[in-house]
């Protein structure tokens, strides 16, 4: 399927405020465009020997909030390493649109909360499938096939349905072009700091 992003980028930055505000137009179409590169984006976290990273799919983005969601299993190892740090960075890239968007943050688990009925409830019945897999997810087994769901309640996979709010504070965007790349960093300490960067 070719990438199809619903957002146009300019052509040239020289207002860094321009650069978060396609940031954000560019994450909030994500969440509900499959089409995109950056609807499924890199999460990476420390496992506590090394980095460790993975593909999720975008949820949620709340640049306001500075706030975004994924959902995950709640038998994944990722659960644990998190909670032993929950420091995490986020990063997509779209060769089409020439724009690469890095975050920096934490994440906070949630699960059997309101946070996760609420997330639930707006989930697909195919989504909420892969949560009805028996053992959980990247358990060592001998046969996949004994894996594969066939008939499924798509409600019994609440139990092990967990969402992880990603709160960022640093966004850094990058433009490629050859006439002249722009990188930017944009963080919040007690209030929104912009500075442009040798890209």
């Amino acid at each position: 399927m070719k990438n199809k992003s619903l957002i146009e980028v300019p052509d040239s930055y020289n207002n860094i405020q321009e650069t978060l505000e396609v940031a954000d137009k560019i994450l909030s179409d994500a969440v509900d465009n499959s089409s995109t590169l950056f609807h499924t984006l890199v999460v990476s976290l420390f496992d506590g020997k090394k980095v460790s990273s993975r593909v999720m799919v975008l949820r949620e983005f709340d640049l306001k909030k500075r706030v975004m969601r994924f959902h995950t299993d709640y038998r994944a190892s990722k659960i644990q390493q998190l909670s032993d740090n929950p420091s995490v960075s986020v990063i997509g890239y779209d060769p089409e649109l020439k724009v690469q968007i890095k975050l920096g943050g934490k994440i906070d688990i949630h699960y059997d909360d309101d946070v996760t009925q609420k997330a639930w409830e707006g989930s697909s019945n195919r989504s909420k499938k892969c949560y009805t897999v028996k053992g959980g997810s990247s358990k060592k087994i001998n046969d996949p096939v004994e894996y594969d769901i066939q008939e499924f309640d798509p409600e019994s996979g609440y139990i092990n349905f967990a969402v992880l709010l990603f709160s960022f504070k640093s966004l850094e965007y990058l433009y490629l072009k050859r006439s002249g790349h722009r990188r930017a960093i944009h963080t919040w300490e007690s209030a929104l700091d912009s500075n442009w960067l040798v890209p």
